[in-house]
């Protein structure tokens, strides 16, 4: 029922989207760009190392639209690991192999309350609840989705959800060496999760694979024009608008952004749907993606956090956008 309430008020809007001039996309990119092009807020994550010593100057817009029209402010070139952002597509990924329902009934799609790598709420969930009231966008349930993909080999596997995350990029993506061992070395919560997981039973085989699985594709490079196509992909129904391939089907797009919107922002999730009304997802390397459903995918790379985790400068910069091209699908104007 959560589901269905967000996506119809989604798809309501979306059906009467407002077309904007190219002046007026990028003037929007580049007042929000100007504003805090020099704002000094927030810190790098540090809890991994390798994030710790990332340029913490990088800042750089994108927004691609549905007819798949691309507008850039800043700095678009320089990589960071995708870390959280990585979930969506996990999730995304479990749903095109095994339908829609796979994530609601083996993890849930529920809010928790608590930290994205919070242990409480596993126990919460399984000895008070009684059943997968957790979510792919938290650590307990991303896991769980990485063990859910197809495939027999780690290396199969592997394979498959990179290309699949290439597919919605619109380019070949890789994997940060220097984050993957930096993360590797330090995810024993992580894996202690993924034997909590197992010993429930919403892990169905090889915990440490799922959480190795897990913590590489954390660690994929992406710029923001890397991330805003993947968002528009999810704005345009699974299709790809700059390379026109449909990367997924459009039925699973629904429960995708409903689980974003819920979830996609650690614990300001709702402070951000209420100031923007987009799903959204950000991730510790400094990323956010946003998604204005049939209109665009926007993505904003700055690597200095808030306290719950978020990008200071992208948060900043895609509400003023959003708020620029009027894009939250909530508001609705009298008729």
């Amino acid at each position: 029922m959560k589901i269905l309430v967000i996506w119809l008020a989604f798809a309501g809007c979306a059906a009467g989207a407002a077309e904007w001039s190219d002046a007026q996309i990028q003037g929007a990119l580049n007042a929000a760009y100007a504003k805090y092009r020099d704002l000094n807020e927030g810190k790098n994550a540090d809890y991994i190392p390798a994030l710790a010593k990332v340029d913490a100057k990088i800042y750089g817009i994108a927004l691609v639209t549905a007819e798949g029209k691309v507008y850039t402010a800043g700095d678009v070139k320089s990589q960071v690991s995708i870390q959280s952002i990585s979930k969506v597509f996990t999730m995304a990924k479990v749903m095109e192999e095994q339908g829609t329902e796979a994530i609601e009934k083996r993890i849930g799609v529920d809010p928790t309350g608590m930290r994205f790598n919070s242990i409480v709420a596993v126990e919460w969930a399984q000895k008070l609840l009684g059943g997968p009231e957790i979510n792919p966008l938290v650590n307990p349930g991303a896991i769980t989705a990485t063990s859910m993909l197809a495939g027999e080999t780690r290396e199969g596997i592997w394979n498959s959800l990179l290309g699949f995350y290439s597919e919605c990029a619109g380019r070949r993506l890789g994997v940060d060496k220097e984050v993957f061992e930096s993360e590797s070395a330090t995810n024993q919560r992580n894996q202690a999760i993924g034997y909590l997981m197992y010993a429930y039973e919403f892990i169905k085989k090889e915990p440490l694979r799922a959480t190795d699985i897990y913590t590489e594709q954390c660690s994929v490079s992406v710029n923001a024009k890397d991330l805003a196509a993947m968002a528009a992909t999810l704005a345009n129904g699974g299709k790809n608008p700059v390379t026109g391939r449909q990367v997924m089907k459009a039925e699973i797009i629904p429960g995708v952004l409903a689980v974003m919107a819920i979830a996609g922002l650690y614990d300001d999730s709702g402070k951000w749907l209420y100031h923007t009304g987009l799903p959204a997802k950000s991730g510790v390397g400094g990323g956010i993606i946003a998604v204005a459903p049939g209109r665009f995918g926007i993505a904003v790379i700055s690597p200095p956090l808030d306290a719950a985790g978020n990008s200071v400068r992208a948060q900043k910069a895609i509400t003023d956008i959003s708020n620029a091209l009027g894009a939250n699908p909530y508001r609705v104007l009298p008729r």
